[in-house]
């Protein structure tokens, strides 16, 4: 028998329960799983209301988590959890398909590259999507949010010239500013910039095209401060501006883990963090309920 976070409603918050361990097989390994963040496509898989539909419950939430296989090798997982019938990575023990698996490096924090993980993808994905930060003004938007922050850190590897951050909190200009940005709010929103890595959609994703320099590009990746954005057909045609939609549903399992890897390596080598608290998965009714600007990681064992 294993531990594991059970969904049986949707809309309601899981329990923690006892379940019979799961089988390998079918091209599916087993993991001993270590950390397993709570992230927002969680919750919105969990609510019925996302756009893959009402899943099927009981399932086990979670769409990634860190873990060893059964040889003691440290590894990154994806699961479908909440997307597609299956459970997901909030168990003690999960079997996985093996092209979702990813190694990870000696020394890797298991705890930090769960709380970064498709996050920090998501933003390395939304970056080069726009063309690369390299020798660029670079503007994120939501940037006290996981996204947020791995983007700040991610275009300054990469070569930034400038990452300007826009927050909405004196503790999220704080952290972005720690973290090497220029930090302000929307409302004090100055450019110019080349690129902006925009999780919030709606008035922010309005205002930042005002401040892009001609020929620059905006990548949408979500829509926290709103589903529509109040955008005119002016200022996207007199500089020839770009909006361009990013997911990372697209994104190969080859394409995904060469990322994993990178944003791994970040952080085990210290360059790469994000806001996070551990939580040992018996607190999951509190976990789950108390979100915010970090990322709260179930911890197993």
């Amino acid at each position: 028998m294993i531990d594991a976070v059970v969904l049986r409603e949707c809309g309601r918050p899981p329990a923690l329960e006892r379940r019979p361990a799961p089988e390998p097989g079918d091209g599916r390994v087993l993991i001993d799983v270590v950390a397993a963040p709570i992230t927002p496509l969680d919750l919105l898989c969990a609510s019925g209301t996302s756009y893959f539909g009402t899943p099927a419950t009981p399932y086990v939430p979670g769409v990634q988590g860190v873990g060893h296989l059964r040889d003691g090798t440290a590894v990154w997982f994806a699961t479908a959890a909440g997307m597609q019938p299956g459970d997901g990575s909030m168990a003690s023990v999960v079997a996985v398909p093996s092209a979702d698996v990813v190694t990870l490096p000696p020394g890797a924090p298991p705890v930090l590259v769960a709380a970064l993980g498709l996050s920090a993808v998501a933003a390395h994905g939304a970056l080069h999507a726009g063309g690369g930060p390299s020798g660029r003004d670079v503007l994120v938007l939501g940037a006290g949010g996981v996204v947020g922050q791995a983007a700040i850190q991610l275009a300054l590897l990469g070569g930034a010239s400038r990452v300007i951050a826009v927050a909405r909190s004196e503790t999220a200009l704080r952290r972005a500013e720690s973290l090497g940005a220029t930090a302000t709010t929307i409302e004090h929103l100055d450019g110019p910039a080349d690129l902006v890595v925009d999780p919030v959609f709606g008035e922010p994703a309005a205002a930042a095209l005002r401040v892009l320099r001609p020929g620059g590009t905006l990548v949408n990746l979500g829509s926290s401060a709103g589903a529509t954005a109040p955008i005119d057909s002016a200022t996207l045609r007199s500089r020839s501006l770009r909006v361009v939609g990013y997911t990372n549903n697209a994104l190969s399992p080859a394409r995904r883990a060469t990322m994993i890897s990178e944003i791994a390596a970040h952080a085990t080598a210290g360059r790469l963090t994000v806001a996070h608290e551990a939580v040992p998965v018996t607190g999951i009714a509190d976990a789950w309920a108390r979100q915010g600007s970090g990322r709260r990681v179930l911890t197993f064992g």
